[in-house]
């Protein structure tokens, strides 16, 4: 991994040679050019270089406005975003003006292009989802970009085009910089009609990849999403340094999913076990797939399911990410930093009902389970009639298009292709793992052969509808994407029975963490429903947990297809199962 150290300056003496001779002649004498990342002169200041670890004055005197006009002389004319460079090199001249218009400060940028800089995701590059870059400028992000698009255009072989707003990607001049390989660059002509050369892009040239740097303005995102919804692979950068920062930031909130505040009514609140109504969302499936922090030039943090991360940094827990280095020999090393568990506020007295030994758990045998459900399963699908909409009363589903469509499918190829519209994908595949259910979730539509949608969602899209329609893809509606849910919806497109006295083969699918709490108290929820309230038909209440640990039991009890309701204050407040 010697490849990933390696730097290849290009045509540092180009940059050099637009400097005044002194200035050019001091930062040769300092030595440490493969070190440099810029050179700064302001107006009566004395000239800096900035190196990555350190800074150094170059003259004794300050810079006038004869050194700032030779500098330009050589340079040439500098664009809307005052920006400028050399021509089939990566160096960048950025201007400072004063109200006048005249130029009273020079930033000049180093350009380079290193080899080898992505080893650390190459994995994720050749998954061919979106992947998003965030950091703090001087991280590399612009560097990881032109390397991205060298490895998917040469490698890959894949049709790859590149917004270059400012041609810092591919280099200045109508020739693209050889870094790039066989990636086509479009150029910006006006930094605001970005958006438009994105769209371009994608309708002109047929790409299979699109590389954009600096996603700033609201339009900007709202094209990286139509890109997006194309098919085609985004790779680009954001302002921010963490996923939380685009959260809170409206105008790139869109990029992961939009937020929007929600108002839950009386039971919902006391089902989720929330102390107010009102809560923020994701409104949709975020833009790019994965994303990855950069915290430093050879730690980067990956969120490999940007939606999940979201999730739960709108809960206000920590989503856990896999931290990737480069090791001083080379080497990339991966790590897994756990969730950290939310702090549990109960009466540390308690111990659970295992501890008292009133309930004893009932031994599981989950592979005789799993042969049993498959087995049954082609014979329940052919036997069993289509449902018409809400035939069974549940007002949480609804169904759109002939159900019977996917039947014949599921038959002929083994599994079935189900697209997602608002519901969760994380804890779908929670779901089709943990009961072995042969689905497949597809990102295209095209390939679906059923979708399985929010409610809210599907209402009111009226294109994913008549997309849908138009394919004769039948359309399940779900109203709240939680595991039950899901777990209930697939159930019934599958065609196989529901059960109030299913037994949970893996109740971390109800757990936030995986702390021994959180376990122990969904343990002594399925103990209470499986022992007690059905086949008693007696309601239970439950020992005093957290609001969060409560939230979990109200999940787990829907699942048995039951009602729960929270009594009690802080800190005594219990949950109370009731038969049906």
């Amino acid at each position: 991994m010697d490849s990933i150290r390696k730097q290849v300056t290009d045509n540092l003496d180009q940059l050099l040679d637009i400097l005044p001779p002194r200035i050019k002649s001091s930062i040769e004498l300092c030595g440490g050019l493969e070190q440099l990342v810029e050179i700064v002169m302001d107006l009566g200041r004395l000239p800096e270089a900035r190196y990555f670890d350190s800074t150094k004055y170059l003259t004794d005197d300050p810079i006038t406005k004869e050194d700032l006009a030779l500098c330009v002389k050589q340079v040439g004319e500098f664009g809307g975003d005052n920006r400028a460079g050399i021509e089939r090199t990566l160096h960048r001249i950025s201007a400072i003006r004063n109200r006048k218009g005249e130029i009273i400060g020079l930033t000049c940028r180093v350009g380079r292009a290193v080899y080898g800089t992505i080893a650390m995701i190459r994995d994720l590059v050749e998954t061919g989802k979106s992947i998003l870059l965030l950091g703090k400028p001087g991280m590399g992000k612009t560097t990881a970009l032109r390397e991205i698009a060298r490895v998917l255009a040469d490698d890959l072989n894949k049709r790859v085009v590149i917004i270059d707003s400012s041609n810092e990607i591919a280099g200045d001049g109508d020739i693209p910089h050889p870094a790039i390989g066989r990636a086509r660059r479009m150029q910006v002509s006006q930094p605001e009609l970005q958006h438009q050369v994105m769209i371009e892009a994608v309708e002109n040239h047929m790409p299979e990849v699109i590389v954009i740097d600096e996603i700033g303005t609201e339009l900007e995102a709202l094209a990286a999403r139509t890109i997006a919804e194309r098919g085609v692979q985004l790779v680009g950068t954001a302002h921010g340094n963490q996923l939380a920062n685009l959260i809170k930031n409206p105008t790139l909130s869109d990029l992961i999913g939009g937020i929007q505040s929600v108002t839950l009514g009386d039971e919902e609140m006391r089902r989720r076990g929330l102390p107010q109504k009102s809560i923020l969302e994701r409104k949709a499936q975020p833009t790019f797939d994965i994303a990855v922090e950069m915290w430093e030039r050879y730690r980067w943090a990956v969120h490999d399911d940007v939606a999940g991360t979201i999730d739960m940094l709108l809960r206000d827990r920590d989503p856990g990410r896999q931290i990737r280095a480069v090791s001083d020999a080379g080497e990339v090393t991966t790590t897994e930093e756990k969730p950290k568990n939310p702090e549990v506020m109960r009466n540390p007295a308690v111990k659970g009902w295992r501890a008292t030994g009133k309930i004893k758990p009932i031994p599981l045998d989950p592979q005789v389970q799993m042969r049993s459900e498959l087995a049954d399963l082609s014979s329940k699908i052919s036997n069993s009639t289509v449902a018409e909409p809400n035939e069974s009363g549940d007002e949480d589903e609804e169904e759109f298009g002939d159900m019977s469509s996917y039947v014949a499918m599921r038959e002929r190829f083994g599994t079935l292709n189900v697209y997602l519209y608002g519901v969760s994908r994380h804890q779908t595949e929670q779901v089709v793992q943990s009961i072995n259910l042969p689905i497949e979730i597809t990102k295209d539509l095209d390939e679906a052969d059923i979708v399985l949608a929010l409610r809210s969602q599907i209402r009111t899209s009226s294109k994913v509808r008549q997309v849908a329609e138009a394919r004769q893809i039948p359309i399940h509606a779900i109203k709240t994407s939680t595991l039950p849910q899901i777990t209930r919806a697939l159930r019934r497109i599958l065609h196989i029975d529901e059960s109030p006295a299913d037994t949970i083969s893996d109740l971390n699918m109800f757990a936030y963490g995986d702390s021994e709490d959180e376990i122990e108290a969904l343990e002594e929820t399925r103990l209470a429903v499986e022992q007690i309230v059905i086949p008693k038909s007696q309601p239970v209440e439950l020992l005093p947990r957290s609001s969060i640990i409560r939230r979990m039991q109200h999940e787990l009890v829907e699942h048995y297809q039951l009602r729960s309701e929270s009594y009690g204050s802080e800190p005594n407040r219990r949950l109370r199962i009731f038969p049906n």
